[in-house]
């Protein structure tokens, strides 16, 4: 049993429904999406039986949150029919975490992050580039084939490239509507809150991307939309599961998500752009890239001295014009330079960290 988790937009149902079709024999497989009219009348489990009972082997659940009490007719599933390979996909990262304690033993759980930079070269421009780990990145070892110019093709990046469906027409309305169902719908369901609520976080929303970047004041917020202090620590974590923002912490314990959080940035820089639009503060934008497209497969903490700690470097980001100033004491440091398009030395062009997933 395998679960696909991830925040609106990022591909989960396109992404099964192409392995189905071009991987797997349509009469031993098959795919439902929870919220189906049909299980208005009937259960998951007997659906899977069936399946199972006329040779059926692959059944893949798409949108399963929206399903009652799914995690335990999952687990029935899963030890009634050892032989049936299920996967199931949820939109809602919140509702699938909240369940997954039965599934703890039974099923292993993916998160499908956005597109990185890398793989928006191949998927809207058909540039096909390997990953490049850190180590590889700060000794300048990256090398674009085929692609003289990357900087253009970074810009349009950070405005439409996160998200699969950015290559089709109408992206910012779709992201929109992304943005107000993960706050007026899928927030408001899991932690029982109100409409009035999931509007003062979209307003704090926009504080962030506006913000260069944004050192969260929580009791003055707390003030602000009137909540507590205590209410508005689990908002942000409602926020940061769902999709919509980031939150980078120190390394107290050296334990990401037990340190204290420093700063909190959007999710990732096509939310920026459709919120603020040209209005956003450019260093948050970089920072924002830096960060969303480093934590996926590194350990990402604040650093005293500089903008970022990953694994055991060092990292300033800032434009062209930046200066050695902030890390000059600092062992294993680089400057994160925007708006070039090479490196040397210790600087590193920003648009050479979208290629590390």
């Amino acid at each position: 049993m395998i679960g696909i988790v991830g925040a609106r937009g990022v591909g989960k149902t396109t992404m099964i429904l192409q392995y189905i079709k071009e991987n797997l024999d349509d009469k031993k497989a098959l795919y439902v999406s929870a919220d189906d009219i049909y299980f208005s009348e009937n259960k998951l489990v007997d659906l899977a039986h069936d399946f199972y009972k006329n040779n059926g082997e692959y059944l893949y659940i798409d949108e399963i949150h929206k399903y009652p009490d799914w995690s335990r007719e999952l687990k029935n599933i899963y030890d009634s029919f050892p032989d049936l390979k299920v996967v199931f996909t949820g939109s809602s990262i919140l509702d699938i975490l909240k369940g997954s304690a039965d599934l703890s033993r039974r099923a292993i759980i993916y998160k499908l992050h956005g597109l990185s930079f890398r793989e928006y070269l191949e998927f809207f421009h058909n540039y096909k580039i390997n990953p490049f780990s850190v180590k590889q990145i700060i000794n300048n070892e990256v090398k674009l084939k085929n692609i003289k110019h990357p900087l253009p093709l970074f810009n349009d990046y950070l405005r439409r490239g996160y998200y699969p469906f950015g290559i089709e027409g109408e992206f910012d309305i779709r992201l929109s509507q992304i943005i107000i169902q993960t706050l007026e719908t899928d927030i408001p369901q899991y932690a029982k809150l109100n409409v009035g609520t999931s509007r003062k976080l979209k307003k704090l929303l926009s504080i962030i991307a506006e913000s260069v970047p944004f050192k969260p004041n929580f009791s003055k917020i707390a003030k602000i939309i009137n909540v507590s202090r205590n209410s508005l620590d689990d908002y942000f974590l409602y926020m940061e599961k769902g999709g919509l923002i980031n939150q980078l912490r120190n390394e107290t314990s050296g334990i990401r998500s037990l340190g204290k959080v420093d700063k909190v940035y959007l999710n990732n820089t096509n939310i920026i752009f459709n919120l603020v639009g040209d209005k956003a503060n450019v260093g948050n934008i970089r920072e924002t890239f830096f960060f969303n497209q480093m934590h996926v497969k590194n350990s990402v903490f604040s650093s005293k001295n500089a903008d970022f700690i990953v694994d055991n470097y060092t990292f300033e980001v800032g434009g062209k014009n930046k200066k050695q100033k902030q890390i000059k004491n600092a062992d294993n440091s680089f400057i994160v330079k925007d708006d070039i398009e090479f490196g040397y030395g210790n600087v590193i062009p920003l648009w050479a960290f979208g290629l590390n997933y």
